[in-house]
């Protein structure tokens, strides 16, 4: 779950990570009241969205006057915002920060992820920040600093003089890097989070650290513990098909082909597009119903898929391990039947029970097209859309 800025930038403050007092806004009437309260001479208008690269896309407005943060509330609350990361329809926005303008000496990028290849947590860093950190690590791999931390651990004092002569900082600055450095894995380990993102952190020419950007995404499968953070999920940042998805525990991403996929496994699934691209056609989704499959949750899948008009075909790749085969077939039966089902469906059964699911789908008198194994399934399913 990702949070927006200024969510993250309270959980920020609570943890004694600086960052800049900030209005929200949600009506260009309250520009002026806002203006006043923060007592600025000029200040970033932040449309709140849940991506990066708003400031390219102009989401991120510099304003002299309250005038100027009027218009350009006006200009970006109920709009769209299209970023490199959104997609083409955009997010809406309907939330902005207005923040005061930093006196800034330098900028720096600070993250803690976790690494997944190292099985712990990290720190990244770069002298270098305010700008695309994929892009920099591309090209000048030796600007961006990884340094991991280990678990038995936790953050260590080398940990914070590390990243505070990475960046250049000595004297104050440098004991108030090492205290944020602490801060940061304190409250990173307290919201079950798997990202924290600072770009820029700002030194000002007071020698202060500021968090002028806040970046947050926790851990989905803390939402048990998290109840408090998850209440404040903004649904509206979501694609409504995928926000479905989330409430029946199925992960679904839509893409822009036209071959519905059901599939029971990430890996299987990746296998699955990649098999429908190797023959020609066109993934229209990504969809993993689990181990614990139930045929209210294929019946949910199959409308989930449905739902995006330009899906033609469907392709059901299921391998039972966990799942039995003839529970998956009956999920099948019963969401073609409730929802008529109007695309050519292919379906591919191996692993427990499988035999009995495949008699199943015979004898249903329903048109599915059964398939033997994942290559003859994906050619079916290309061939019935072309």
């Amino acid at each position: 779950m990702n949070l927006h800025e200024f969510q993250a930038k309270a959980r920020f403050r609570d943890a004694g990570i600086p960052v800049p007092e900030a209005q929200v806004i949600d009506a260009a009437e309250q520009v002026s009241g806002a203006w006043q309260a923060l007592g600025a001479e000029r200040a970033l208008v932040k449309a709140q969205v849940h991506s990066g690269g708003r400031g390219k896309a102009g989401g991120v407005v510099m304003a002299d006057s309250a005038d100027a943060a009027h218009e350009a509330a006006e200009k970006l609350l109920g709009s769209r915002l299209v970023t490199g990361q959104s997609g083409p329809e955009g997010l809406p926005v309907d939330q902005l920060l207005l923040e005061p303008a930093a006196d800034i000496a330098r900028e720096f990028y600070f993250a803690m992820l976790v690494d997944r290849s190292r099985e712990r947590l990290a720190l990244v860093v770069s002298a270098e920040g305010g700008m695309d950190i994929e892009t920099l690590a591309a090209e000048r791999p030796e600007a961006v600093v990884t340094l991991p931390i280990h678990p038995a651990t936790g953050v260590m004092p080398f940990h914070g003089r590390r990243v505070a002569a990475t960046l250049g900082l000595s004297g104050d600055a440098a004991k108030a890097m090492a205290q944020l450095v602490t801060n940061a894995h304190a409250l990173f380990q307290q919201l079950d989070a798997q990202l924290l993102e600072i770009n820029p952190l700002v030194l000002t020419h007071e020698d202060q650290l500021l968090a002028i950007d806040a970046k947050l995404t926790i851990d989905d499968s803390a939402a048990y513990r998290q109840k408090a953070l998850f209440a404040e999920r903004d649904v509206r940042q979501r694609d409504p098909a995928e926000e479905q998805a989330h409430e029946h525990d199925l992960n679904y991403i839509r893409l822009d082909g036209s071959i519905g996929c059901m599939v029971n496994g990430a890996g299987l699934a990746m296998a699955t597009m990649d098999l429908i691209q190797h023959h020609g056609g066109s993934p229209a989704n990504f969809l993993d119903v689990g181990g614990g499959t139930t045929v209210e949750r294929v019946t949910a899948a199959f409308k989930l898929i449905l739902s995006d008009p330009s899906v033609k075909a469907v392709l059901v790749n299921i391998f039972g391990g966990i799942v039995r085969c003839d529970l998956i077939a009956e999920g099948i039966i019963a969401a073609i039947r409730e929802i008529q089902v109007q695309v050519p469906v292919v379906v591919r059964l191996e692993g427990t029970n499988a035999e009995q699911g495949r008699a199943a789908l015979a004898n249903s008198g329903l048109d599915v097209i059964p398939a033997a194994d994942l290559d003859a399934a994906a050619r079916a399913v290309v061939e019935a859309v072309a």
